[in-house]
């Protein structure tokens, strides 16, 4: 086939997934996971049936997809706010920080978070997200800004941990207080005498 049609079905391809994962997603906010069935998506989609099942098996499967692209979207958000924070590593891994504890705070949890955080893609997405908090911790630690008693993999472990709770957190006050004694904990460790 020409080049040119390839191209045009791909980009028909990729639109019809996207307008899926739009669906599930407007479907999940507004009934819930327990609700979303594959009639309901072709539906909100404006495709027939056997159309969604040439892209998915199942509501699951579309869940689960759904769930990778926003995933995505929000390792694709942090590495935009590294880059275009201004100033050395501190100042980068606090805007990352931020970003995360903020992420984390309107994503409270709950048990469809528990259901869609169960896939691969999950595991793969966060050890992605701990080796960008180390590359920023270890280059901080090299310039004499961040610790260097404490292995950078390890730090990073710390941040992730001590950000989740931003997720029950009250208020986006609470959240930027708690990024402050994240950051407090990642300084110079104190010289002894």
């Amino acid at each position: 086939m020409p080049k040119l049609w390839n191209e045009t079905i791909e980009m028909h391809r990729s639109a019809v997934r996207s307008a899926i994962l739009d669906a599930a997603a407007a479907l999940v906010t507004g009934h819930g996971l327990s609700a979303l069935t594959m009639s309901q998506i072709a539906q909100t989609a404006g495709i027939g049936r056997a159309t969604l099942y040439k892209y998915f098996p199942d509501a699951e499967s579309v869940l689960d997809a759904w769930h990778e692209r926003q995933i995505q979207a929000h390792l694709d958000h942090l590495a935009q706010v590294r880059d275009s924070t201004r100033g050395g590593p501190d100042r980068k891994l606090e805007a990352v920080l931020k970003a995360y504890a903020l992420i984390r705070h309107s994503h409270p949890g709950g048990v469809q978070a528990a259901r869609l955080h169960q896939g691969p893609h999950v595991g793969r997405a966060q050890q992605h997200l701990h080796e960008f908090l180390s590359e920023l911790l270890a280059e901080g630690a090299g310039a004499g800004i961040f610790r260097t008693d404490v292995a950078p993999d390890e730090l990073a472990g710390y941040c992730l941990h001590a950000l989740d709770a931003a997720a029950g957190l009250s208020s986006r006050d609470a959240v930027m207080r708690l990024v402050t004694v994240t950051m407090t904990g990642l300084g110079p460790a104190p010289q002894t005498a």
